[in-house]
């Protein structure tokens, strides 16, 4: 006995009655997104990792050793230019500070007198003739006394540590009563703009240059991108093959020394084939996209030349047979269960 034949066919609205109660097979037909191809920009992208280093960063020593009585800053205090930030015992110093006066102080007066003695009016050196008064301030030890009070100025001031500018204290090293060593007393970091130091790779050196553009962003979840620029371009390649590039990047308030950040690059190219990448599928190992062309979609290889976050610049792999001009249409979804010749119908329809 013979049982009758259920043909099933997968796919949507594959099988249809034709009146008897038998299924006849209907071919899917996918629907597919279209854009018309054209020569237009391509925006070239690099996205690399780099660390912030502060523009202006220095750590502070005190000049010469001696024992710690105040500290006036703690790590993350922002100080102004001129602040004192700690000073030492200066006892020793402050003496030899009014010892150099007083002796100055003498010396001063011994000048005079030689100059008086000479037949000029005391305390008046302006019509002193030059040479005259160069050997009266010697004999008088004049000189000799003015260049101790300036040393003794250095020395008393050296017991104290001021901010060279404005920024941010941090690494703050000792305590009250410590005793300096050759160690710094602090960092001071001018957090107003950072370098920028990441890697590109030998490949993409011709791409980069001082000037370009670039944003910088932290690695912490909802922050912004900030704008920056390229500063500098290493010319030597290192033994991983890469190349160093600095920028400088304004703080907008997220940025700390040190940072880790994700660096973007970009970068305008002209007259490129440009496509969404869901424009492009694998097949047999090579790129492939699909033209429409009166209701069919028509294999076709290409070789990608650049990419970015969200498009592709591409060209027709002619060793292939492919080809591939501004005025064609081409399926930018819809496209993954497709092949050669496959029909398809546009969703506008």
């Amino acid at each position: 006995m013979l049982l009758p034949v259920l043909a099933v066919s997968c796919g949507q609205d594959n099988g249809a009655d034709n009146g008897d109660g038998m299924l006849v097979y209907s071919p899917q037909v996918n629907e597919v997104e279209v854009i018309r191809l054209e020569k237009t920009d391509f925006q070239w992208q690099l996205l690399a990792n780099g660390k912030l280093t502060a523009t202006k960063r220095s750590r502070l020593p005190f000049r010469t050793a001696g024992v710690i009585t105040e500290i006036n800053v703690r790590n993350g205090q922002r100080v102004s230019e001129g602040k004192v930030l700690g000073r030492q015992d200066s006892r020793e110093q402050a003496l030899a500070l009014e010892s150099a006066r007083i002796s100055f102080a003498k010396a001063e007066l011994d000048l005079y007198d030689n100059i008086a003695g000479l037949g000029y009016p005391a305390r008046d050196t302006s019509g002193v003739p030059d040479g005259i008064l160069s050997v009266a301030r010697t004999r008088s030890g004049y000189n000799s006394a003015a260049n101790a009070l300036r040393q003794a100025e250095y020395e008393y001031g050296n017991t104290i540590l001021q901010a060279p500018f404005t920024g941010v204290v941090a690494d703050v090293a000792y305590r009250q009563y410590d005793m300096t060593g050759s160690d710094p007393f602090c960092t001071l970091v001018d957090d107003s703009a950072f370098d920028v130091d990441f890697m590109v790779l030998e490949s993409e050196y011709p791409n980069v240059s001082a000037g370009m553009d670039v944003t910088v962003t932290p690695f912490v979840s909802g922050s912004r991108p900030v704008p920056g620029r390229i500063v500098s371009v290493n010319p030597v390649v290192d033994k991983n093959g890469q190349v160093l590039v600095r920028a400088e990047v304004a703080n907008d308030g997220s940025f700390v020394d040190g940072m880790n950040v994700r660096v973007k690059v970009e970068r305008p190219v002209p007259g490129r084939l440009v496509v969404p990448k869901s424009a492009v599928v694998i097949r047999d190992r090579q790129h492939v996209l699909f033209r429409y062309k009166e209701g069919k979609a028509l294999w076709t290889y290409v070789n990608v030349q650049m990419d970015n976050s969200w498009s592709y610049a591409v060209e027709a792999d002619t060793e292939r047979g492919a080809t591939l001009t501004a005025g064609d249409t081409v399926i930018v979804s819809g496209n993954l269960n497709i092949a050669d010749g496959s029909d398809v119908i546009l969703k506008s329809e």
